[in-house]
């Protein structure tokens, strides 16, 4: 007889555990906003982060070395444009040559791709290039 209510008890405190979150839509919905807008904070703070560039470079026939690139925008919902390029010339041996900046004048939607075309009289003994995202702006 002692068993019943003690079963009574559970099944109350379970089915009220089960139903006490309230998830009407409305806060849900709030709730999703308020990540969205964090998360677009966050994005346009660190451009740096969301965008990777990749890229090639090869010597033309007047020898100035050509950089050929991909910026990539790996961001959820920020969009960017002006992008601040840094390019590394080094030597065979590693040695770093020469700094350039370079800005690149397209704007890159969530997930998109740009592709870019750049040439540089590279200092002499030049054998590789390396590129880093230092900046953009938001939109």
């Amino acid at each position: 007889m002692k068993k019943i209510p003690v079963v009574l008890v559970m099944m109350i405190l379970v089915l009220t555990a089960c139903n006490s979150g309230d998830k009407t839509p409305e806060k849900t919905k709030d709730k999703y906003e308020q990540t969205k807008e964090s998360l677009a904070e966050t994005e346009k703070k660190n451009p740096e982060l969301f965008i990777s560039v990749s890229g090639h470079d090869k010597r033309n026939l007047i020898g100035q070395t050509v950089v050929k690139g991909t910026l990539t925008n790996n961001a959820k919902v920020s969009s960017f444009k002006d992008v601040n390029l840094e390019l590394s010339f080094f030597s065979k041996t590693g040695a770093l040559l020469e700094k350039d900046h370079e800005t690149i004048y397209e704007t890159l939607e969530p997930g998109d791709n740009k592709s870019f075309k750049t040439k540089y009289f590279a200092p002499k003994g030049t054998d590789s290039v390396a590129l880093k995202v230092t900046g953009a702006k938001s939109e």
